[in-house]
C-alpha cells in the first residue's frame, strides 16, 4: 500500500489542464467523499477513456497521491492510444493499468477486483441514429459482459453509468421526476435505440442482483459537463461553448424548448462514488444540479451573455431534416436528485460557472494554445 505522496509528486494526474486538475484536487480534499473505503482496492473501469470514465480514473489516481490511498486502478480501453493521450505520463506512476478489450466480448482480466465502474456506452446522438442496432447491443451485450465478469470476481460493488434518457418523454404535468417516473418511449424510433439500450441494461442490473446477488447500482446521470471535455466535443454545451471562443453566433437547429438541469463533471463523479460506495444494491439515483434547470434557447443565451467579449449572439435554422441530427423530441424534463443527496452527495458548481470553468479547459486542449489535447 502506497503511505507517502513523494512517489508520485512530479506527475500530476492533468498537469496541461489546470481547471481539472484543480477539481481533482478538490475531491481528494473534500472529506465527505468516501476515499477510504477504496484503501488498497482495486477498482475495474470501462469506458476508462471518456469523459466521465477517464475523470473517475485520475480522481482515484489523485486520491493516491494526495491521501495515500493505494487505489490499483485498471482503465479498461479499446485504444492504447487514445489512452496514452488521455492519461499521459500519469500512467508511468503504477497505480493505473490499461487493459485492452472491447465490451462487445468479456473482458479478459486475470487479477482480483474489488469495484467495478461501467461507462462504455455510445454517447452520439448522431451515433443512435446511424448505427441503432450497434447502440442497442453495446448497451445490452456490453453490460450483460460486465456484469458477468463482476460475478465470477466476487466485485464488492458495481456501478452501472445509466441516463436521464431512460425517462423517455415525460407527460407535461409530470413535475419533477423522482427515480420511480416512468415515461413514455416509442419504441419503433430509432433514436430510441440509447433510451431502451439504457433501460434494458438497468433491468439486466437489477436481473443480476435478484438472481445472482450481484451488488449493482445505477447512477441516471443527466447531461454532464465541465472540465475535461474535448475542445472538438459535439455535443450542445461544447458547441455553445467553441462558439464563444471562435467568436461565431450560437445556430440553433430547434426551437430549443426542451428544459433540462445539468451537472458538472466534477460533481458527477463525486456522485458516482458515493452510488457505488453507499448506494443500495438495485436502486436508480438521479444525478444532476436541480438548480440548472434551464432550456437550450435559454442556455444558448447565457452562454452569450458569460462571453461579452465574444460579441456572438444567438439565431436559428430550423432545417426540413432535423431527425437526422438525432435530437430528442422537445420536452420539459427535471430531475429530482433528493435520493443521491440523501447519501451525502451535494452539487458545488452552477451552470454559468460550468460554462466558464468547461471553456477555459477547452482552450486547454485547443491546438496551437499550447497544451496537449483536454484530458
Amino acid at each position: 500500500m502506497i503511505h507517502t505522496s513523494e512517489r508520485f509528486a512530479d506527475r500530476l494526474e492533468s498537469p496541461s489542464d489546470h481547471i481539472q486538475q484543480e477539481d481533482l484536487e478538490q475531491l481528494a480534499h473534500d472529506p465527505s467523499i468516501p476515499f477510504a473505503m477504496l484503501e488498497g482496492k482495486t477498482v475495474f473501469v470501462t469506458g476508462a477513456t471518456g469523459l466521465l470514465g477517464s475523470q473517475v480514473v485520475k480522481a482515484l489516481a489523485c486520491s493516491n497521491r494526495v491521501l495515500g490511498t493505494g487505489i490499483q486502478i485498471v482503465a479498461f480501453v479499446r485504444s492504447v492510444q487514445k489512452a496514452k493521450q488521455v492519461f499521459g505520463d500519469l500512467l508511468e506512476r503504477g497505480d493505473v493499468q490499461l487493459v485492452t478489450g472491447d465490451i462487445s466480448k468479456p473482458p479478459v482480466y486475470e487479477g482480483s477486483v474489488d469495484y467495478i465502474i461501467h461507462g462504455a456506452s455510445a454517447t452520439s446522438s448522431k451515433y443512435f441514429v446511424s448505427h441503432p442496432v450497434e447502440t442497442i447491443l453495446t448497451a445490452v451485450n456490453g453490460t450483460h459482459h460486465i456484469l458477468a465478469f463482476a460475478k465470477e470476481k466476487q466485485a464488492a460493488g458495481v456501478l452501472y453509468l445509466s441516463s436521464l434518457e431512460v425517462y423517455g418523454t415525460p407527460a407535461e404535468d409530470a413535475g419533477m421526476i423522482e427515480e420511480s417516473y416512468s415515461g413514455y418511449i416509442d419504441p419503433l424510433s430509432v433514436r430510441s435505440s440509447y433510451s431502451e439500450g439504457k433501460r434494458m441494461a438497468e433491468c439486466l442490473c437489477a436481473s443480476f442482483v435478484s438472481e445472482y446477488g450481484v451488488p449493482v447500482k445505477m447512477a441516471r446521470l443527466s447531461q454532464t459537463f465541465g472540465a475535461g471535455v474535448d475542445y472538438d466535443d459535439g455535443r450542445v454545451f461544447a458547441e455553445f461553448a467553441r462558439c464563444a471562443m471562435e467568436k461565431k453566433d450560437i445556430v440553433l437547429h430547434t426551437e430549443g424548448k426542451t428544459v433540462r438541469s445539468y451537472c458538472y463533471t466534477k460533481d458527477a463523479v463525486a456522485a458516482m462514488l458515493f452510488i457505488l460506495l453507499k448506494g443500495e444494491a438495485g436502486a436508480a439515483y438521479n444525478v444532476t444540479n436541480m438548480q440548472t434547470r434551464i432550456s437550450i434557447a435559454d442556455m444558448a443565451q447565457l452562454v452569450c451573455d458569460t462571453f461579452p467579449e465574444s460579441g456572438i449572439r444567438t439565431t436559428f435554422d430550423t432545417p426540413k431534416d432535423v431527425a437526422s441530427f438525432g435530437y430528442n423530441p422537445q420536452m420539459v424534463i427535471a430531475l429530482d436528485a433528493s435520493k443521491l443527496a440523501a447519501l451525502g452527495w451535494k452539487p458545488t458548481v452552477g451552470l454559468r460557472e460550468m460554462f466558464v470553468r468547461m471553456a477555459a479547459s477547452m482552450r486547454a486542449g485547443r491546438p496551437g494554445d499550447g497544451g496537449g489535447p483536454a484530458s
